[in-house]
């Protein structure tokens, strides 16, 4: 993953865990789960998702929607409520490795899986703890996660959106799906009895960045379990790559690909190394039927502000706890707050034509280029709108737009007053092929392919962005319009033409 994901990497995956509740009395310790992240080692504490507490609280999860509702006390839940937690080892030899013994939470799907051979049932891989006990503190929540979510996805929109672990067609009660619904912005904090390996390692296994110091575009590593409890063998800890897409609040956006199970998972920044960001709200999101690639993400330093303060008041016996929750980087007692932003998040821009609305990249003051199917025609009023580094909505017209038979599929937008503050992008000389957007469309049957599409190379726009800012003619534009044929057959997702035989005459 590249050496800058390296210390984030080792930091997600020994923080990593999966929380399996259960019912007293029942054999299966799985029978709900999902995933958390180790915030001490010492005592040992864990935050994970709160959807699997819904069928176990006393109340219902009517308790979960209660205005301005911050907390539930542990007790909250029935007494029948059994809580384990299983992470992989960090302090194993590899000899010691060799000897331990597959878990029994495993299932016998996944008993072949990462063994040594000739030995039945000896993980080769990093051993797996055997599940330990554990204790719900609290159920803890973010107002303002859940009054962002109500705004964005609620009222009318609310039956185009879909945001429980199953697709809209799977048969699902109403009941449970509210249940879920109710739970989204919820999450729990568990005490973990320690063993004799954690014993020496004392105080917080991660650091918090504070709300809003991660800037959209910078680049998050998602740490989660698909399916929970099911073959964590293969599955614990699973690493996923995306951006910070976009943000409302606490209430983050990633295109890091999450699956069910993954609830309750951290979300960690490259730079400060492994600063734990978010908490996965909802792995899987569908809007009219269709599924959408982005994860909504709740940010983790409110709901351990929320931690602290109720632990500090509920009881004496909970109080020395709340010292030794992970602090904000930045903070008297964390490490140092860094620059988390990268430069080209500033550039992207909104354009909106008429009903049609897409983005665009700034590439000079009063100069935006944008696809040709947000604004295709010449000489229409459209509005850009930037978020950084303040919000601001200004007028412009497209001054060109390639034609439909274009391969090139851009718009260029002058406006009529300057981006004031927004670092502009340095267009790169060179790029490298095995670039990948999103949906590509097979006219023929219908079919859209998510995650493979073409980009456009910047080194082909920019000899005539560069001559139309500086003298204003169109004319290096316009010959977008006039691509090869090999490129347009490139385009056309197409075999190149065999050369015509030769005549023997």
């Amino acid at each position: 993953m590249g050496r800058q994901w390296g210390p984030s990497m080792k930091v997600a995956e020994q923080a990593g865990c999966v929380v399996s509740a259960s019912r007293a009395g029942q054999s299966d310790i799985g029978s709900w789960s999902c995933s958390g992240v180790i915030l001490s080692r010492n005592p040992g504490l864990v935050l994970c998702h709160g959807g699997i507490f819904t069928p176990f609280l006393r109340t219902g999860s009517a308790a979960l929607t209660q205005t301005g509702a911050t907390f539930l006390p542990g007790d909250s839940c029935s007494d029948d409520l059994r809580l384990h937690v299983q992470w992989r080892s960090t302090a194993a030899s590899p000899a010691g490795r060799a000897k331990q013994e597959l878990p029994g939470l495993c299932t016998p799907q996944c008993a072949s899986v990462g063994l040594e051979p000739g030995a039945t049932g000896r993980a080769r891989a990093q051993p797996l703890q055997p599940p330990r006990p554990a204790q719900l503190l609290l159920l803890i929540s973010c107002p303002a996660f859940r009054s962002h979510f109500a705004r964005l996805f609620g009222a009318e929109a609310a039956e185009q959106w879909h945001f429980v672990s199953s697709a809209p067609d799977d048969a699902v009660s109403e009941e449970e799906e509210e249940d879920q619904l109710r739970a989204l912005g919820w999450f729990a904090l568990l005490r973990v009895r320690s063993g004799a390996a954690e014993e020496e390692r004392r105080g917080p296994a991660v650091a918090v960045a504070p709300l809003g110091t991660v800037a959209k575009g910078a680049p998050l590593l998602a740490c989660g379990s698909p399916f929970g409890a099911f073959c964590p063998d293969i599955f614990l800890n699973t690493l996923s790559r995306g951006v910070l897409s976009n943000a409302a609040g606490p209430l983050l956006l990633t295109d890091a690909r999450c699956l069910p199970g993954t609830e309750g998972g951290g979300v960690f920044a490259a730079r400060p190394a492994g600063a734990l960001v978010a908490l996965v709200a909802a792995p899987l999101c569908w809007k009219a039927r269709e599924w959408v690639g982005l994860t909504l993400l709740c940010a983790a330093a409110p709901l351990l502000q929320v931690a602290r303060s109720v632990l500090a008041r509920l009881h004496p016996g909970s109080a020395s706890l709340a010292p030794l929750l992970p602090p904000e980087v930045g903070s008297p007692w964390g490490p140092p707050l860094r620059d988390f932003g990268p430069p080209w998040a500033a550039a992207a821009v909104l354009v909106e034509c008429g009903t049609v609305w897409g983005s665009g990249v700034a590439v000079a003051p009063r100069l935006v280029v944008t696809c040709r199917h947000v604004a295709p025609r010449e000489a229409t009023r459209v509005l850009v709108r930037s978020a950084i580094p303040k919000n601001v909505a200004i007028w412009g017209r497209v001054v060109f737009a390639t034609q439909e038979t274009s391969p090139y599929d851009i718009a260029v937008v002058s406006l009529e007053e300057d981006l004031d503050g927004v670092p502009l992008p340095v267009p790169t000389e060179h790029f490298h092929e095995g670039i990948v957007a999103s949906n590509t469309r097979d006219n023929n049957t219908g079919a859209t392919y998510p995650h493979l599409n073409f980009s456009i190379p910047v080194t082909v726009l920019q000899p005539a962005l560069k001559q139309y800012s500086q003298t204003g003619d169109l004319g290096a534009l316009q010959e977008l319009d006039h691509a090869t044929e090999p490129v347009r057959v490139v385009w056309r997702l197409q075999r190149p033409l065999p050369e015509a035989p030769r005549s023997k005459l």
